[in-house]
């Protein structure tokens, strides 16, 4: 079954003049297609691309921020048999070049003026098997006689008519590149059957009511597993998909898209968690209460829903205040709708899932990787365990091997890494069983815990493991902290380079008379490090005193992508910030 159809056909037949994804361009409002206009020119696309030379197993790469064009070409591209290759909107020319000479990409969708020179550059050279590059917006400049096309003149002729491909589920859908913390990316093969059985797999595990209704809003990168499964998933089920191309737009588009779904990482929900309680931290004492209250009372609410327990009168009543009071004012900054957020990319503490059941929200940790197509684990919507990763879809398997090792079998499991058969092999047990290399543990209940990254896990000179990812989520929980990264490994003790979350920062320092001259200067200050001492030394509290960071180091400015310093899904590159930074990490020794 191709995806593509399996996508498309299904809500044609359905409802074909309901909505199917909204758009912004700009300097205008948010626009939408129905189901019949997205599949005629999803068809159009296709055949596009059928006549510049593509055939079935080729392999057309996209080069862009969100888009409702990115979305596009990619079930065009899977509907005329071909493979899709996501590149990272963040990736510089190097990069680019290496994902689109090893995957052989023939043709690729670029989005700016960057992405699109970066790929003028590749083809002219030569070196790679780019033949077309094809451009989203009329914005940006190009040179038509270097097969470069705007998309718009590239599908006009084309057939809104088409035949899909038929493909096996075996078949590879996507190459996806991993961003790796270490290493040279990877390209993930995953199969159509790998994506229809991972959504037909959470259908059944959420049993959602009314999915057609919901709304998503796809604000992460589309490059990545997460946000590009969530978004298929979704159109897959008939729900409305919104996409946004600059992610720094958020706020304004949770006020105007008003979205029932969105999937995120943990810093987001870190960030709204924290900033809520600052905000009640400086409150009146009337105030104050009032919070606690309301957020016990959630609490209770919450519990028993969990649980699956009913309600009493009573507390349904108190909900409703504290909703009126405290909970509905959260909500809206968030566009008022949402109650339904995905969670991957990094564990999330009980404390900040705990707050956001409580104000009515339900945030779904979840685990997998690239290599899984996403979901290993997630909370069912009741009966979840907070911090845990939830429980398997139906069709995982998930077994603890040597050394803790999270290993799993499944139908979402890719069929091996692109090129490289040894790194596949190496990647499976003798039986069978993808090896995550993440440590975790399963509890009585069939919960998933993480407990970290197996090549993360450092040992102090005094023997002791330390869990870093852990103790980082622990401290990003707070609103003044931005970046951690915690180094161990054969030393005496635990020590961190600190980033600031500067926006919170800039105000304490005007609180407190402290002049600005460059943020190398503020970092050095006595009274801001020592402000942050004092809350290091506060958020550790239910830590063993080895785990405890006794020195750190505040940082100027943030760990970047441009850098090297963070892949795109903004995990650090922790060998590469050792090693850049070790002579500020010697001097803490």
């Amino acid at each position: 079954m191709n995806l593509a159809e399996a996508i498309i056909q299904k809500n044609i037949e359905k409802h074909a003049v309901k909505s199917a994804i909204g758009f912004k361009k700009k300097d205008a409002g948010w626009k939408e297609l129905s189901w019949q206009k997205f599949s005629e020119i999803i068809s159009k696309t296709a055949n596009a691309l059928k006549s510049a030379g593509v055939h079935e197993h080729d392999k057309v790469a996209i080069y862009a921020d969100n888009s409702s064009e990115w979305m596009i070409f990619d079930l065009a591209a899977m509907a005329a048999g071909a493979i899709t290759v996501p590149v990272y909107a963040t990736n510089n020319a190097d990069q680019a070049e290496y994902i689109i000479s090893d995957s052989g990409a023939k043709v690729i969708l670029v989005g700016d003026q960057a992405q699109y020179d970066a790929c003028l550059e590749i083809l002219k050279a030569g070196k790679t098997g780019l033949e077309t590059i094809i451009i989203a917006k009329k914005a940006v400049w190009i040179k038509k006689e270097f097969s470069s096309f705007y998309l718009e003149d590239f599908i006009a002729k084309a057939s809104p008519e088409m035949e899909y491909c038929k493909k096996d589920i075996n078949d590879v859908a996507t190459l996806i590149y991993t961003s790796g913390t270490t290493g040279t990316p990877k390209g993930v093969m995953l199969t159509h059957g790998n994506f229809i059985n991972a959504f037909d797999a959470h259908f059944e595990f959420l049993k959602f009511k009314n999915f057609e209704e919901e709304l998503s809003l796809a604000f992460l990168p589309l490059s990545h597993v997460f946000e590009r499964s969530w978004s298929l998933l979704c159109l897959y089920g008939g729900a409305r998909v919104y996409f946004l191309e600059d992610p720094k737009n958020i706020p304004k588009a949770l006020e105007e898209v008003k979205p029932t779904m969105m999937c995120a990482v943990p810093r987001f929900f870190q960030k709204i968690y924290a900033g809520v309680l600052e905000k009640a931290g400086e409150s009146s004492s009337l105030k104050k209460k009032i919070f606690s209250w309301a957020l016990e009372t959630g609490w209770q609410a919450a519990e028993l829903r969990r649980n699956e327990k009913p309600v009493p009168a009573g507390l349904k009543i108190k909900e409703s205040v504290a909703g009126a009071l405290v909970f509905n004012k959260i909500k809206e900054r968030m566009g008022g709708r949402l109650w339904f957020l995905p969670c991957g990319g990094a564990s999330l503490s009980p404390e900040v899932t705990r707050f956001f059941e409580s104000v009515g929200i339900h945030v779904t940790v979840g685990y997998g990787l690239t290599e899984t197509t996403a979901t290993l684990t997630l909370f069912p919507l009741t009966r979840f365990g907070h911090g845990t990763s939830g429980k398997p879809l139906p069709g995982v398997e998930i077994r603890i091997g040597e050394d803790d090792e999270i290993q799993a079998k499944g139908k979402g499991i890719m069929k091996g890494y692109y090129n490289k058969p040894e790194d596949t092999l190496n990647v499976f047990t003798a039986d069978g069983w993808f090896k995550t290399g993440d440590a975790g543990k399963i509890d009585e209940e069939g919960n998933l815990t993480i407990t970290d990254r197996l090549k993360d896990l450092m040992k102090t000179s005094n023997g002791k493991y330390i869990a870093p990812q852990q103790i980082e989520n622990l401290l990003t929980n707070n609103n003044f902290i931005q970046q951690i990264v915690l180094i161990a490994e054969g030393r005496q003790f635990v020590s961190a380079l600190v980033v600031p979350n500067f926006e919170f920062l800039q105000d304490f320092i005007k609180k407190n008379n402290i002049p600005f001259t460059d943020w190398k200067e503020v970092v050095k200050n006595e009274t801001v490090h020592d402000f942050y001492k004092g809350k290091i030394k506060e958020l550790q509290n239910e830590l063993s005193d080895f785990e405890k960071v006794k020195k750190f180091t505040l940082m100027p400015a943030e760990f970047d992508i441009n850098t090297g310093e963070i892949t795109p899904t903004l995990k650090v590159k922790r060998n590469v910030v050792l090693k850049k930074y070790s002579e500020i990490i010697e001097e803490m020794y």
